[in-house]
């Protein structure tokens, strides 16, 4: 009768709106508690119980307890949990299932049941699988965790199993498309430029086998440079909505992680039949565009064409010619070209320097591994100068790229990265007043301006305000109409240099040909797939990340046991410490600020500021150079964890 009683449930209602209640989100600790974040930037103790309810990331608004200037909640509903779908090992305990989220800030094993199309004796105790939660504590009706187990990402024993669970985690493909193996050259209504006698030839990696572009260098008469490129043509063998271009377009790009690819186009077109070997003559879409002297862009053309690589190159071995050192020698007309790209690259270089703006050279590091997966080596690989010199030649052709798509078509693909958006503007202007650098909201927003303020920023050196700075900065986006691309300088940016690739570039290339055939264009880009090209390419850097991080764990826990001695800069403090990149690798570590100092008491922490002092002295700040020592490498987290060397 009380269940009814409408009295009552009013009664329960008026309790439920006078009492006060806070939104967040839960974030767990490694001692049981918990805190409850919000959006205005409050934060409040979730007590031990209260947290067998909730897992960390759940959002959830719960009830808001205070005792005296003490304040706690109690989650009391859930609004939207993150493990929907999550990576999670298996525990087989005595007939019982259960799994644990394979997530640094989640210990809780959660009951389980299989999914009836997988065999339960093909999974065993620490394989690796993909699960999804199907009741939660917090939800009607529903009194513990329990989730499903609905794919066997790994064997506990696989030596792949950094990669295979790094793909799963981030719902991108395992493997590389496979779509048959007839693929006719189409070229209805185009019409091609023979190239295939002049010397044109490719500068890469030594192991890569996806080649997409091939240079083609002249010095002018009246001064300046001819710079013919000639990219890879996919779109010659995958027509719009054919199976191959449907998957191109889910998977978006290529996954580039240590040790393995998984192509966004089947491996016979990305490494063979598109790939620009040497002496192989493929079809291409070009670009003919003049160099001024001075660095600045002239005209331009794009056409379709036959071509021959004549000569495949190597980073290394290009640089090392020109620097003069090194075994290796090209052939006289290969070598006239380099020497002729080295000066334009430099002429195009210090014009974008003026002009536009030129990212700081960052080195590579590169992964040696065996044949099961263990790491040889790090290697560090400087930005020399025949990456430049192809850099500089995309750079250059992209820009010619949007160009014409933005004056002939309307749309496109577009890069666009605005440095600060509308609702970061004012915050950082406020930021930069701190630093008694006074600026207008245009300087912030307008291209022409930003330019000059970025310039006059770097030639302070400054790196910690250069950090503090990145904080308030967005990230470049795709876009359907043309926009200004701040990290580089340019008024509008279109890449179409590596279709095989980016699926983005192929869209680009479509629209290139209808112009050269004197074609109406399509309709523009949905936004659903320059958000898909966005996000894809978000996951596919998470991955990368994600998998270099395990592979740093196994090849430095030698080190950390040893607690050896490392080159670091510190680029990111937080509220628990600070993290530092090593500078002889590559790798993150954490350092936790009971490692700076015997007495936690003793270290303030200023995560806004980017600060850290102790004992009243100011000891650490974003950008500085420090050296740390290794203390642990925990692989079930991937993380390691260092402290200030003495």
């Amino acid at each position: 009768m009380l269940q009814n009683n409408a009295l009552l449930a009013q009664l329960k209602q008026q309790i439920r709106d006078n009492t006060p209640r806070v939104t967040g989100v839960i974030k767990a600790t490694e001692k049981g508690f918990g805190f409850l974040e919000c959006e205005d930037g409050a934060s409040y103790f979730v007590p031990p119980p209260a947290m067998k309810k909730v897992l960390h990331g759940d959002r959830v608004e719960a009830v808001l307890h205070e005792e005296g200037e003490r304040k706690s909640v109690e989650p009391d509903t859930l609004i939207e949990s993150n493990m929907q779908r999550f990576v999670a090992r298996v525990q087989k305990r005595d007939g019982r299932l259960a799994v644990v989220p394979d997530h640094p800030s989640i210990k809780t094993a959660m009951k389980a049941r299989i999914k009836r199309s997988l065999e339960e004796d093909a999974i065993g105790d620490g394989d690796w699988v993909v699960a999804r939660l199907v009741r939660h504590p917090l939800k009607p009706d529903d009194r513990a965790f329990f989730t499903q187990i609905d794919e066997l990402v790994a064997k506990t024993d696989d030596p792949a199993v950094p990669w295979r669970v790094t793909l799963a985690r981030h719902a991108l493909e395992q493997e590389c498309p496979d779509a048959g193996n007839d693929w006719p050259l189409r070229d209805e209504g185009l019409e091609r430029e023979d190239l295939t006698a002049e010397p044109f030839f490719t500068i890469d990696g030594e192991k890569t086998r996806d080649m997409d572009d091939a240079l083609r260098v002249e010095v002018r008469e009246d001064g300046g440079w001819r710079l013919s490129v000639a990219i890879a043509d996919p779109t010659a063998y995958v027509e719009e909505g054919h199976a191959a271009d449907l998957e191109a377009r889910t998977r978006a790009f290529t996954v580039y992680l240590p040790g393995q690819n998984v192509t966004m186009l089947p491996e016979q077109l990305a490494d063979d039949l598109c790939s620009l070997h040497e002496g192989q003559e493929r079809p291409v879409l070009a670009c003919r565009l003049d160099v001024n002297a001075d660095g600045s862009l002239g005209d331009y053309q794009f056409f379709a064409a036959t071509a021959r690589s004549q000569a495949r190159l190597v980073y290394d071995n290009v640089s090392d010619w020109l620097e003069g050192q090194g075994d290796w020698v090209p052939d006289d007309t290969i070598g006239e070209q380099l020497k002729a790209l080295r000066d334009l690259t430099e002429a195009r270089t210090a014009w974008r320097q003026e002009h536009a703006l030129v990212f700081k050279d960052r080195p590579d590091y590169v992964f040696d591994l065996d044949e099961a997966g263990n790491v040889l080596a790090i290697r560090t690989e400087e930005r020399r100068i025949a990456n430049r010199m192809i850099e500089e030649s995309m750079i250059a052709a992209n820009a010619c790229c949007a160009a014409l798509l933005a004056d002939k078509v309307g749309h496109g693909i577009f890069n666009v990265h605005r440095a600060f958006e509308d609702d970061k503007a004012e915050a950082a202007q406020s930021f930069l007043a701190t630093q008694d650098i006074a600026v207008e909201r245009e300087a912030l927003t307008d291209l022409s301006r930003y330019k000059e303020l970025k310039r006059a920023l770097e030639s302070r050196d400054d790196a910690w305000l250069d950090a503090r700075l990145r904080k308030f900065q967005g990230f470049t986006a795709m876009s359907a109409q043309p926009g200004p691309h701040f990290g580089l300088g340019l008024a509008a940016y279109a890449t179409w240099t590596s279709p095989i690739r980016k699926y983005g570039d192929m869209v680009n290339h479509r629209l290139i040909k209808r112009v050269l055939k004197g074609e109406q264009a399509p309709k523009e880009a949905s936004v659903e797939l320059t958000e898909q090209l966005t996000e894809r390419r978000r996951l596919n850097r998470l991955a990368e990340r994600d998998v270099k991080d395990w592979l740093y764990v196994r090849y430095l826990t030698p080190a950390a046991k040893q607690q050896d001695v490392f080159d670091a800069e510190i680029i990111a403090i937080n509220r628990g410490g600070m993290r530092v990149r090593l500078t002889a690798n590559g790798a993150t570590a954490f350092v936790p600020a009971p490692l700076m100092h015997a007495d936690r008491d003793k270290v303030v922490v200023d995560d806004k500021e980017g600060r850290i002092q102790i004992e009243g002295e100011e000891r650490f700040k974003l950008g500085d150079a420090v050296r740390v020592a290794l203390t642990e490498a925990k692989e079930e987290t991937r993380s390691l964890v260092a402290q200030p060397a003495a």
